[in-house]
């Protein structure tokens, strides 16, 4: 039959289209979510003084914004667990908190971001949410840990949304970070027990100061790296200054010497450094980019009335500049229409419409 070879010839031509579409893709693992089925059993409202009990801070948790705690307790078959859920200003408070708290034995949960787990429990963020999942030692045998990670998963799910991910501070540099050691630090109190020994009231954290602080490995061991953010490069500029002075800064007299360096508005401090030379290494590591922008000057020292005064004058200039605009665009109406009607009497401009007759051709 002259029709017989088409069909071959077709699945020929499919096959040699097909064929490098099929090799381009690369295959591709899906997380299993573990399951169990947990239920809620009770639900309570604490102070903060009651977070003692679950391994944290009443001072380092007012620091992040925590005022009372809310206790749920989860059973599953014959075991029951208690989850602390912690509510924060905002998503970057929750995430300073999960900083702190994590220890050097605590990993990243599987499937999660910004969860981690460890002997003791799990740490978990979302949105203006810091929760803590303690495991203690009569439910740690009775529990699975694909089922306390069902647990961690049914309260926070497997990733932040990407408004909350925004929200976040930029990450340190990752080259030679060590995991888990960075930290995200709002005052004083929680920097007393991170930073032992570094003048933390130097910080500045009455003016705004934030501080993401990381552990570098380097060729001879470990430096501490502190990125110092300000609200203004004035107030970085002040509190770099005054590390100089008293810290000397950037002078290599062996162990203890501290190296820093200003960029705009932030100060990067390299504590524990082997060298000058590591320690420029670390610090040039952190990069500013932006665009200038006109802003408006600072005020000083002024007291408040003279700045009201200041405000009320500038309004009325900007009143009298627009009646000013208006007066002009009548007396331009004025004077355009008597040089039309001396130059073009018989103009619409000069008659208006009421000298003028509009005929309708109906007819």
């Amino acid at each position: 039959m002259v029709g017989t070879p088409a069909k071959p010839l077709w699945l020929g031509f499919a096959f040699l289209t097909l064929a490098p579409l099929i090799r381009a893709q690369k295959p591709s693992a899906i997380p299993l979510v573990p399951a169990a089925d947990w239920h809620l059993v009770s639900s309570r409202t604490a102070g903060v003084d009651s977070v003692r009990q679950f391994g944290g801070d009443p001072a380092v948790e007012r620091e992040y914004g925590v005022d009372s705690l809310e206790i749920r307790n989860y059973s599953l078959h014959d075991a029951s667990v208690e989850a602390v859920v912690e509510a924060s200003p905002d998503a970057s408070t929750s995430f300073g908190l999960l900083t702190y708290y994590r220890s050097d034995a605590m990993t990243p949960a599987p499937g999660m971001s910004l969860a981690v787990i460890g002997p003791g429990g799990g740490l978990m963020a979302r949105g203006h949410y810091f929760f803590r999942i303690p495991r203690a030692s009569e439910t740690a045998s009775k529990i699975s840990e694909n089922e306390f990670l069902a647990l961690m998963f049914l309260l926070v799910g497997s990733h932040p949304t990407s408004r909350e991910s925004a929200l976040l501070p930029d990450a340190l540099p990752r080259s030679g970070l060590i995991p888990g050691s960075a930290k995200y630090l709002l005052g004083p109190e929680a920097a007393r027990h991170v930073l032992p020994h570094f003048r933390t009231d130097l910080i500045g954290f009455s003016q705004g100061a934030e501080v993401q602080m990381g552990a570098y490995s380097t060729g001879g061991g470990h430096a501490t790296v502190l990125a110092i953010t300000y609200p203004t490069p004035q107030i970085a500029r002040a509190r770099y200054g005054e590390m100089e002075s008293i810290l000397a800064l950037n002078q290599d007299h062996g162990p203890g010497s501290v190296f820093g360096r200003r960029l705009g508005s932030f100060i990067i401090v390299v504590v524990d450094a082997n060298s000058a030379a590591t320690a420029k290494s670390l610090t040039e590591a952190f990069t500013m980019s932006g665009r200038v922008v006109q802003n408006e000057p600072y005020p000083g020292d002024q007291p408040i009335t003279v700045q009201m005064m200041q405000l009320i004058i500038g309004n009325l200039l900007f009143v009298f500049f627009l009646a000013g605009i208006a007066i002009g665009g009548g007396l331009l109406v004025f004077v355009s229409k008597r040089v039309a009607r001396r130059w073009f009497s018989e103009s619409d401009w000069v008659e208006g419409e009421e000298g003028t007759l509009t005929v309708l051709r109906l007819s």
